[in-house]
């Protein structure tokens, strides 16, 4: 029963460790969410391409990573990149993985936000004869951000809690940090509860900021009527 007995001298003396892992955790997660709301939103603009090949490319693009599971994408770019001259460090690739994965189900988010909009804004920019560019940057985009945040933060929070399989390529995230300090020490009771703690309370607290975000951001963007 001993081993499963609280010690809070270990614990205390394992979490620096652990909040120093959370650095790359949280790191990880805010350059993946950067490139997949990037990622996002350009498939979601390609999708809307005037193109047919276009349209139909990055559909079936989108639809093959979001079809194929993440740690499958982690390990091709980190070990099948790198035959062909793309080399890319641990955290790198899985800001890569990430950030790809998660744009692919943005940009599903960002199409159904940029398709809610009136067609009569469409029409009315056209009639001030604004460019595509200034149509979404003044019109269509300030008015479908806000029903797209929901959605945009329950996936960086699924992303943040899928960063422990970046551990498959060696890089010290949480998790992995934790599963090493009770490998060393033939404890894993207070490293792996530590984790689970510190995913809980980040996860409520971003979750809380999503929520507050949305509630200061306009209800309606700019309008031409």
């Amino acid at each position: 029963m001993n081993g499963f007995s609280w010690d809070w001298a270990f614990a205390w003396e394992v979490l620096p460790m652990i909040l120093s892992a959370a650095k790359v955790t949280l790191l990880a997660t805010l350059l993946g969410s950067i490139f997949a709301i990037f990622m996002g939103l350009v498939f979601a603009l390609l999708r809307r391409s005037p193109s047919r090949i276009l349209r139909n490319s990055i559909y079936w693009l989108v639809e093959f990573i979001r079809s194929t599971p993440l740690l499958v994408q982690i390990f091709f770019l980190y070990y099948v990149m790198p035959e062909f001259g793309i080399s890319m460090s641990p955290l790198m690739t899985g800001v890569f993985a990430l950030g790809l994965h998660y744009g692919a189900y943005l940009s599903e988010v960002f199409r159904s936000g940029i398709d809610g909009i009136e067609k009569g804004q469409w029409e009315a920019a056209r009639a001030l004869n604004l460019t595509t560019i200034d149509t979404y940057k003044d019109i269509v985009l300030p008015q479908a951000i806000r029903p797209m945040i929901p959605a945009t933060g329950n996936y960086i929070i699924a992303m943040f809690k899928e960063t422990p399989q970046l551990s498959a390529i060696t890089l010290l995230e949480m998790l992995q940090v934790a599963k090493i300090i009770g490998s060393e020490n033939f404890r894993y009771l207070e490293p792996f509860t530590l984790v689970g703690i510190l995913y809980l309370v980040f996860s409520i607290v971003a979750a809380y900021g999503i929520h507050q975000i949305e509630k200061r951001f306009p209800k309606e963007g700019f309008t031409l009527k």
